[in-house]
């Protein structure tokens, strides 16, 4: 199971995160967002990213000309669409940056069914998406509400690996081995406020999903993390 730390603003979280062996790390770059961080923050918060972690750019209805000049500032790997972005504006944003890309779905129980989201999951697939994000869906907010939606609109088979998000944490995050996804997501989740993360989340978090990597409890700091 991969994991994706989100809503990064502190330095000394993206360290920690690294040393625990996170897979991703996701930078907010919607300013309403409490976790949003500016272009000046997120050079200095993607530099300190180790290879082999994945910096995940999260964008919310953003317009291709705010998009190429946050690429041609900002180190990350994949872009997160978070908005009410169609699966064609997807394609045509992702290829002007020439960047790998995934989709948020806002999974509304009053109105999805199971053949709803495989339908929308089919079509950003055919557009050229990696994968899919299922998250919780709020009136007015685009996603980091700790809510979670109906687990049981989650697709068995689906046409691109699903990361799950939305209200996990290390009490409940074991569950999601029994839910046919690829990944998980967390913010709310691993924080003392929202953009600052709390150590001791992060760590029991990752002890509850990387359990085959977890055989004792202590936890050594490499000097090359924080330098």
């Amino acid at each position: 199971m991969h994991v994706k730390f989100c809503g990064f603003t502190q330095l000394s979280d993206v360290r920690t995160a690294a040393q625990l062996d996170v897979d991703a790390v996701g930078l907010v770059f919607y300013p309403p967002s409490p976790r949003a961080v500016t272009i000046e923050q997120a050079q200095t918060l993607s530099a300190a990213v180790p290879a082999f972690i994945s910096v995940v750019a999260l964008v919310v209805n953003m317009s291709e000309d705010e998009l190429i000049k946050l690429a041609n500032n900002v180190s990350f790997d994949i872009i997160q669409f978070h908005g009410d972005e169609s699966p064609e504006q997807c394609q045509q944003l992702a290829n002007s940056v020439n960047k790998r890309w995934i989709k948020a779905l806002r999974i509304n129980a009053e109105q999805d069914t199971l053949e709803s989201v495989n339908t929308q999951v089919d079509n950003f697939a055919a557009a050229g998406a990696s994968s899919i994000l299922l998250d919780a869906y709020h009136q007015h907010k685009y996603g980091g509400t700790g809510a979670r939606f109906d687990w049981s609109l989650i697709p068995k088979e689906s046409s691109l690996p699903i990361i799950l998000a939305g209200g996990l944490d290390a009490d409940n995050v074991a569950r999601a081995y029994e839910l046919p996804i690829y990944a998980v997501d967390v913010s709310g989740g691993i924080e003392i406020d929202k953009g600052k993360k709390d150590p001791a989340k992060m760590r029991a978090f990752m002890k509850a999903v990387k359990r085959d990597r977890w055989q004792n409890d202590t936890l050594s700091e490499p000097s090359n993390i924080n330098s």
